[in-house]
Protein backbone atom coordinates (compact mmCIF):
# COMPACT_ATOMS: atom_id res chain seq x y z
CA UNK A 1 0.00 0.00 0.00
CA UNK A 2 2.68 2.25 0.93
CA UNK A 3 4.68 1.61 -2.47
CA UNK A 4 1.44 2.33 -4.38
CA UNK A 5 1.10 5.41 -2.53
CA UNK A 6 4.62 6.67 -3.39
CA UNK A 7 4.32 6.11 -7.17
CA UNK A 8 1.11 8.04 -7.59
CA UNK A 9 2.75 10.45 -5.60
CA UNK A 10 5.76 9.93 -7.86
CA UNK A 11 3.95 10.37 -10.85
CA UNK A 12 2.04 13.15 -10.14
CA UNK A 13 5.07 15.31 -9.62
CA UNK A 14 6.84 14.43 -12.41
CA UNK A 15 3.32 15.53 -14.52
CA UNK A 16 3.83 18.59 -13.02
CA UNK A 17 7.19 19.19 -13.71
CA UNK A 18 6.53 17.92 -17.72
CA UNK A 19 4.13 20.61 -17.66
CA UNK A 20 6.23 23.31 -16.31
CA UNK A 21 9.05 22.88 -18.52
CA UNK A 22 6.80 22.99 -21.84
CA UNK A 23 5.60 26.11 -20.95
CA UNK A 24 9.57 27.29 -20.68
CA UNK A 25 10.63 29.36 -24.33
CA UNK A 26 13.30 27.95 -26.07
CA UNK A 27 16.89 29.30 -26.08
CA UNK A 28 17.65 32.30 -28.13
CA UNK A 29 18.15 31.47 -31.48
CA UNK A 30 16.73 27.63 -31.19
CA UNK A 31 14.63 26.86 -33.47
CA UNK A 32 11.31 25.07 -33.54
CA UNK A 33 11.49 21.47 -34.96
CA UNK A 34 9.46 20.86 -38.09
CA UNK A 35 6.11 18.97 -37.97
CA UNK A 36 6.63 15.07 -38.63
CA UNK A 37 4.12 15.43 -41.82
CA UNK A 38 6.10 18.69 -43.26
CA UNK A 39 9.06 17.38 -45.52
CA UNK A 40 11.71 19.92 -46.30
CA UNK A 41 12.43 20.96 -50.42
CA UNK A 42 14.24 17.53 -52.03
CA UNK A 43 17.34 19.85 -52.79
CA UNK A 44 17.10 22.75 -50.50
CA UNK A 45 20.24 24.00 -51.80
CA UNK A 46 18.83 24.88 -55.34
CA UNK A 47 16.53 27.58 -53.50
CA UNK A 48 19.61 29.62 -53.57
CA UNK A 49 19.96 29.75 -57.22
CA UNK A 50 16.48 29.67 -58.01
CA UNK A 51 15.89 32.61 -55.59
CA UNK A 52 19.00 35.05 -56.95
CA UNK A 53 17.79 33.63 -60.28
CA UNK A 54 14.33 35.23 -59.57
CA UNK A 55 15.80 38.29 -57.55
CA UNK A 56 17.53 39.27 -60.88
CA UNK A 57 15.23 38.77 -63.05
CA UNK A 58 12.96 40.65 -61.08
CA UNK A 59 15.52 43.76 -60.99
CA UNK A 60 15.98 43.99 -64.79
CA UNK A 61 12.23 43.37 -65.44
CA UNK A 62 11.47 46.14 -63.35
CA UNK A 63 13.63 48.25 -65.06
CA UNK A 64 16.28 49.05 -62.98
CA UNK A 65 19.10 49.77 -65.50
CA UNK A 66 16.69 52.41 -67.16
CA UNK A 67 16.17 53.91 -63.89
CA UNK A 68 19.76 54.21 -63.23
CA UNK A 69 20.31 55.73 -66.52
CA UNK A 70 18.12 58.52 -65.66
CA UNK A 71 19.21 58.85 -62.32
CA UNK A 72 19.20 63.30 -62.13
CA UNK A 73 23.10 63.37 -61.27
CA UNK A 74 23.65 66.46 -62.36
CA UNK A 75 20.69 68.02 -60.91
CA UNK A 76 21.71 66.50 -57.45
CA UNK A 77 25.05 67.49 -57.52
CA UNK A 78 24.22 71.01 -58.88
CA UNK A 79 22.07 71.48 -55.58
CA UNK A 80 25.14 71.11 -53.74
CA UNK A 81 22.98 69.78 -50.47
CA UNK A 82 21.53 72.55 -49.93
CA UNK A 83 24.41 74.57 -51.15
CA UNK A 84 23.02 78.08 -52.94
CA UNK A 85 26.24 78.12 -55.18
CA UNK A 86 26.24 74.10 -56.01
CA UNK A 87 28.49 71.63 -56.00
CA UNK A 88 29.53 71.79 -59.78
CA UNK A 89 29.80 75.59 -59.67
CA UNK A 90 32.45 74.77 -57.36
CA UNK A 91 34.60 73.00 -59.31
CA UNK A 92 33.87 74.70 -62.38
CA UNK A 93 35.42 77.75 -60.41
CA UNK A 94 38.48 75.95 -59.35
CA UNK A 95 38.56 74.42 -63.24
CA UNK A 96 37.70 77.16 -65.79
CA UNK A 97 40.55 79.83 -63.22
CA UNK A 98 43.06 77.55 -65.04
CA UNK A 99 41.08 76.88 -68.60
CA UNK A 100 38.57 79.84 -69.37
CA UNK A 101 37.22 77.98 -72.01
CA UNK A 102 35.72 75.64 -69.68
CA UNK A 103 33.21 77.93 -68.62
CA UNK A 104 29.90 76.54 -69.59
CA UNK A 105 27.21 73.92 -67.73
CA UNK A 106 29.12 70.65 -66.79
CA UNK A 107 27.28 67.33 -68.17
CA UNK A 108 27.19 64.43 -66.65
CA UNK A 109 25.70 61.06 -68.16
CA UNK A 110 25.09 57.55 -66.89
CA UNK A 111 25.33 55.46 -69.07
CA UNK A 112 25.96 51.42 -69.85
CA UNK A 113 23.86 50.63 -66.35
CA UNK A 114 25.06 46.71 -65.62
CA UNK A 115 23.65 44.27 -63.26
CA UNK A 116 26.09 42.22 -61.88
CA UNK A 117 25.84 38.17 -61.14
CA UNK A 118 24.30 38.15 -57.76
CA UNK A 119 26.06 37.02 -54.50
CA UNK A 120 24.22 35.08 -51.47
CA UNK A 121 24.95 34.39 -48.63
CA UNK A 122 22.89 33.05 -45.05
CA UNK A 123 23.70 34.38 -41.47
CA UNK A 124 25.36 31.93 -39.24
CA UNK A 125 21.91 31.29 -37.09
CA UNK A 126 20.62 30.41 -40.39
CA UNK A 127 17.75 32.91 -39.79
CA UNK A 128 18.68 35.61 -42.31
CA UNK A 129 20.18 35.54 -46.09
CA UNK A 130 22.32 38.80 -47.34
CA UNK A 131 21.92 39.98 -51.00
CA UNK A 132 25.18 41.42 -53.12
CA UNK A 133 23.62 43.53 -55.48
CA UNK A 134 26.28 44.24 -57.86
CA UNK A 135 26.22 47.11 -60.42
CA UNK A 136 28.52 48.89 -62.93
CA UNK A 137 27.55 51.56 -64.70
CA UNK A 138 29.64 54.44 -66.54
CA UNK A 139 29.78 58.07 -66.10
CA UNK A 140 30.41 60.55 -69.16
CA UNK A 141 31.59 63.74 -67.81
CA UNK A 142 30.75 66.56 -70.94
CA UNK A 143 31.76 70.16 -71.54
CA UNK A 144 30.08 71.95 -74.39
CA UNK A 145 33.47 73.32 -75.83
CA UNK A 146 35.60 69.90 -75.69
CA UNK A 147 33.05 67.57 -75.87
CA UNK A 148 33.93 64.94 -73.73
CA UNK A 149 36.15 65.37 -70.55
CA UNK A 150 36.08 62.58 -68.99
CA UNK A 151 35.03 58.58 -68.98
CA UNK A 152 34.32 57.33 -65.53
CA UNK A 153 33.89 53.50 -64.70
CA UNK A 154 32.03 53.17 -61.53
CA UNK A 155 31.43 49.73 -59.47
CA UNK A 156 29.17 49.60 -56.16
CA UNK A 157 27.32 46.95 -54.11
CA UNK A 158 24.28 46.90 -52.73
CA UNK A 159 23.25 44.95 -49.81
CA UNK A 160 19.99 43.31 -48.90
CA UNK A 161 19.20 42.12 -46.09
CA UNK A 162 16.04 39.03 -46.24
CA UNK A 163 14.45 38.14 -43.06
CA UNK A 164 11.15 35.40 -42.67
CA UNK A 165 8.36 36.70 -41.09
CA UNK A 166 4.54 35.52 -40.10
CA UNK A 167 1.43 37.84 -40.18
CA UNK A 168 -1.34 37.96 -37.81
CA UNK A 169 -3.12 35.30 -40.54
CA UNK A 170 0.20 33.08 -39.47
CA UNK A 171 1.09 33.31 -43.21
CA UNK A 172 4.99 33.40 -43.43
CA UNK A 173 6.52 36.18 -45.78
CA UNK A 174 9.85 37.35 -46.98
CA UNK A 175 10.88 40.70 -46.19
CA UNK A 176 13.15 43.36 -46.70
CA UNK A 177 15.08 44.04 -43.90
CA UNK A 178 18.52 46.31 -44.21
CA UNK A 179 19.27 47.91 -47.58
CA UNK A 180 21.99 49.98 -48.12
CA UNK A 181 25.14 50.22 -50.22
CA UNK A 182 28.36 48.36 -49.20
CA UNK A 183 30.86 50.26 -47.55
CA UNK A 184 33.96 50.49 -49.38
CA UNK A 185 32.31 48.99 -52.27
CA UNK A 186 32.26 51.92 -54.58
CA UNK A 187 35.14 51.76 -57.42
CA UNK A 188 35.67 54.85 -59.31
CA UNK A 189 38.24 54.36 -62.35
CA UNK A 190 39.42 56.78 -65.75
CA UNK A 191 38.08 54.98 -68.65
CA UNK A 192 39.24 57.87 -70.83
CA UNK A 193 40.22 62.07 -69.84
CA UNK A 194 42.65 64.55 -70.96
CA UNK A 195 45.58 64.10 -69.44
CA UNK A 196 46.47 67.75 -68.33
CA UNK A 197 46.89 68.82 -64.88
CA UNK A 198 43.57 70.93 -63.74
CA UNK A 199 41.35 68.09 -65.22
CA UNK A 200 43.26 65.56 -62.74
CA UNK A 201 42.32 68.00 -59.99
CA UNK A 202 38.99 68.53 -61.03
CA UNK A 203 38.65 64.67 -61.25
CA UNK A 204 40.17 64.12 -57.95
CA UNK A 205 37.64 67.02 -56.57
CA UNK A 206 34.44 65.26 -58.58
CA UNK A 207 35.79 61.32 -57.57
CA UNK A 208 35.37 62.78 -53.72
CA UNK A 209 31.98 64.49 -54.68
CA UNK A 210 30.28 61.14 -56.35
CA UNK A 211 32.02 59.09 -53.86
CA UNK A 212 29.60 60.98 -50.65
CA UNK A 213 26.77 61.05 -52.98
CA UNK A 214 26.23 58.14 -55.55
CA UNK A 215 26.24 55.09 -53.15
CA UNK A 216 22.63 57.02 -51.49
CA UNK A 217 21.58 57.85 -54.87
CA UNK A 218 21.56 54.00 -56.47
CA UNK A 219 20.57 53.14 -52.94
CA UNK A 220 17.39 55.19 -52.91
CA UNK A 221 16.45 53.43 -56.10
CA UNK A 222 17.68 49.22 -55.80
CA UNK A 223 16.12 48.93 -52.76
CA UNK A 224 12.70 49.56 -53.31
CA UNK A 225 12.71 47.31 -56.16
CA UNK A 226 13.82 44.72 -54.00
CA UNK A 227 10.96 45.29 -51.88
CA UNK A 228 8.25 44.76 -54.27
CA UNK A 229 10.13 41.80 -55.85
CA UNK A 230 9.63 39.77 -52.95
CA UNK A 231 6.43 40.56 -52.51
CA UNK A 232 5.23 39.08 -55.95
CA UNK A 233 7.90 36.09 -55.88
CA UNK A 234 6.33 32.38 -56.40
CA UNK A 235 4.75 31.36 -53.32
CA UNK A 236 5.80 27.83 -52.98
CA UNK A 237 9.80 29.11 -53.35
CA UNK A 238 8.98 31.99 -50.68
CA UNK A 239 7.35 29.01 -48.39
CA UNK A 240 9.96 26.66 -49.13
CA UNK A 241 12.65 29.30 -48.03
CA UNK A 242 10.74 30.60 -45.25
CA UNK A 243 10.50 27.46 -43.60
CA UNK A 244 14.15 26.83 -43.92
CA UNK A 245 14.64 30.82 -42.37
CA UNK A 246 12.58 30.11 -39.61
CA UNK A 247 13.98 27.32 -38.43
CA UNK A 248 17.50 28.26 -38.66
CA UNK A 249 18.62 25.65 -41.40
CA UNK A 250 21.50 26.24 -43.72
CA UNK A 251 21.04 25.85 -47.28
CA UNK A 252 23.64 28.55 -49.33
CA UNK A 253 26.39 26.60 -49.61
CA UNK A 254 29.54 28.52 -48.62
CA UNK A 255 32.34 28.86 -51.40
Amino acid sequence: MFLVGSLVVFCGLLAHSTAQLAGLPLPLGQGLPLPLNQALPSNPTDLAGKFTDALSGGLLSGGLLGILENIPLLDVIKSGGGNSNGLVGGLLGKLTSSVPLLNNILDIKITDPQLLELGLVQSPDGHRLYVTIPLGLTLNVNMPVVGSLLQLAVKLNITAEVLAVKDNQGRIHLVLGDCTHSPGSLKISLLNGMGVTPVQSFLDNLTGILTKVLPELIQGKVCPLINGILSGLDVTLVHNIAELLTHGLQFVIKV
